[in-house]
């Protein structure tokens, strides 16, 4: 085998027994959605770190990806997936925030159509290399603030966001279909919860689902 087909599938501490591993632990924290864990046990998720912390991407930790911005533990990705599934509607998904491309490699397993939003270009490109290893053809990617989010595509049936603003940012509410559009983020400076929002016509219904610790949300483009 290669070395780059060894990269792809793992050996060692990334190999298949430690994503199992990371699958028995992810049921043990309540996740259930069937789609979800075959997902996190069929995608590479060392893949989506530098090579040097790839023993580390199927712990149940965070992992720094550079640029003050990491990869979410293993569950926090796997609840927000779940959090999708559960939509009403979840054929097309905005991500705002690229970061790694891991989350939205998940979500390209689960869902029709992803368009991704990242402001940190360098990122950008790193996560456009390893979803075209992948052969992922239903991602799109953007170099964009993420709270004007991508209104040239919307209306959005899910909206997921990967940092947390103080609170929801209109201009994504608004890119959610009227009647059954979600929005899933982390919302908070302080003391931030996991919040999911729902859109029905001129009515939202909020849920802080559980306590989280995301970076900000910030505003503009690093190129």
């Amino acid at each position: 085998m290669s070395k780059s087909s060894n990269r792809v599938h793992g050996i060692g501490m990334t190999s298949a027994r430690t994503r199992t591993r990371m699958i028995d632990r992810l049921v043990e924290q309540g996740i259930t959605n069937s789609k979800v864990l075959a997902c996190f046990e069929a995608v590479p998720r060392h893949l989506f770190v530098d090579e040097a912390l790839g023993h580390k991407a199927y712990e149940d930790m965070s992992v720094p990806i550079g640029y003050a911005q990491t990869l979410s533990q293993p569950y926090i990705v796997a609840r927000m997936s779940e959090l999708v599934m559960q939509a009403p509607h979840h054929e097309r998904v905005l991500e705002i925030g690229t970061g790694s491309g891991f989350q939205t490699c998940v979500l390209a397993n689960l869902v029709d159509e992803v368009c991704s939003v990242e402001r940190i270009k360098p990122l950008q490109e790193k996560a456009r290399e390893r979803l075209a290893t992948l052969k992922l053809r239903n991602v799109r990617l953007k170099l964009d603030d993420g709270f004007f989010g991508w209104p040239e595509e919307a209306p959005f049936d899910v909206i997921i966001g990967t940092a947390a603003p103080h609170e929801p940012p209109k201009e994504l509410l608004d890119q959610l279909i009227p009647d059954g559009g979600r929005l899933i983020m982390p919302i908070g400076e302080v003391d931030q919860y996991l919040t999911v929002i729902d859109k029905n016509d001129d009515e939202l219904v909020i849920q802080k689902i559980e306590p989280v610790v995301f970076v900000p949300m910030l505003s503009g483009v690093k190129k």
